[in-house]
């Protein structure tokens, strides 16, 4: 009966996959791909609790806003830090993704990208937090899993599959066999780290305060791991901290690269530990299918080169690493039946009503 009941939901509803990540949240709808990629960010009026903004237009109010107004990310290491706010935020992109609004329209069912690792609370609160949303039924992804099956990796086989997640808030690291994760790594040194590493280099350099989304232009412009064929250079804007008053400094690719180098090398530790962890006969598959970057911090520039050289295992950035989780939520939710067995087990979800 349920299953009936479902197939009978599935022409009324528009099911949904959501990568809701530290630093932007993506939308996969069944049949119609990525419709949203939007900043996980919103900005909420505190004297009156109204939420103002969502997205991109509370993104373009961070650092800009009165004292009353707070654009503030909902979550911390991809873990709901506020609960109501996360909720807003999921109401708006099940809204603004399910197209279906007839008068007997069904919920969406709705599968959502989680770091590895989180604790069952945390993954109740985003089981929640999506019911409350809107959400009919609600499954979870581990990240680095959906990576894989975005990247289209074997991952029901019995081969070794090693992906490293490079995300906003967190790095994660997998083996992945038999529909399975084998090892996993967590790690909350991530893109956010790597922008507050800029950010510290010029306040200690410098002595000039430079803003977030500065600090994140920098290392998208000209951030690196490795020396690169052509020097590059940006200027950096911001408030000198000693006179007060605006300045503009002209930093190179060395320059952020010594910024960025503590972080690398903590991500670069956390790869090589996952590998001295792993089964021999995975890392015999690994030697040969490579390891397998994605999320936004993968576009890092020479990041796959200095993997490789470290590890002594071949290394590619995925095809679209930024949209490889939501790809691969996509992917599962089109084809529910068959990859039911790498969604994440959870012991609170209630049945299907």
């Amino acid at each position: 009966m349920n299953n009936l009941l479902n197939k009978l939901f599935s022409y009324i509803s528009d099911d949904i996959a959501i990568d809701l990540g530290t630093a932007n949240s993506l939308v996969y709808v069944k049949g119609r791909g990525i419709v949203i990629t939007e900043p996980s960010v919103v900005a909420v009026n505190q004297k009156t609790g109204q939420i103002l903004a969502i997205g991109k237009e509370a993104k373009k109010m961070v650092g800009r806003t009165p004292a009353h107004i707070v654009a503030t990310r909902p979550l911390v290491s991809g873990v709901i830090s506020d609960f109501e706010v996360t909720e807003q935020m999921l109401r708006y992109f099940i809204e603004k993704a399910d197209k279906k609004k007839f008068i007997l329209s069904a919920r969406p069912r709705v599968i959502i990208g989680i770091p590895c690792g989180v604790t069952e609370v945390e993954k109740k609160a985003v089981c929640d937090a999506a019911r409350n949303a809107g959400a009919r039924e609600v499954f979870l992804i581990e990240e680095p899993m959906a990576s894989a099956i975005g990247a289209r990796l074997l991952v029901q086989d019995a081969g070794g599959n090693f992906v490293v997640d490079i995300g906003g808030g967190t790095t994660e690291v997998a083996v992945i066999s038999l529909g399975g994760i084998v090892i996993a790594k967590s790690l909350r040194v991530a893109g956010d780290k790597l922008n507050n590493d800029i950010i510290q280099f010029a306040q200690n350099e410098y002595r000039l305060l430079i803003g977030e989304r500065t600090a994140e232009d920098i290392k998208i412009g000209i951030g690196s791991v490795i020396p690169l064929k052509e020097k590059r250079e940006l200027p950096m804007r911001g408030r000198n901290l000693v006179t007060g008053l605006p300045e503009e400094i002209i930093v190179s690719d060395d320059d952020i690269r010594r910024a960025l180098e503590k972080s690398v090398r903590q991500i670069i530790n956390e790869i090589k530990t996952a590998v001295e962890e792993t089964p021999p006969e995975l890392l015999a598959d690994i030697m040969h299918s490579g390891i397998h970057l994605a999320g936004g911090g993968s576009l890092l520039r020479g990041l796959d080169a200095l993997v490789s050289k470290e590890t002594k295992i071949p290394t590619k950035v995925i095809e679209d690493p930024m949209t490889a989780v939501v790809r691969g939520a996509g992917m599962v939710l089109e084809n529910l039946d068959e990859l039911r067995e790498v969604l994440v087990e959870t012991k609170f979800l209630e049945p299907p009503k």
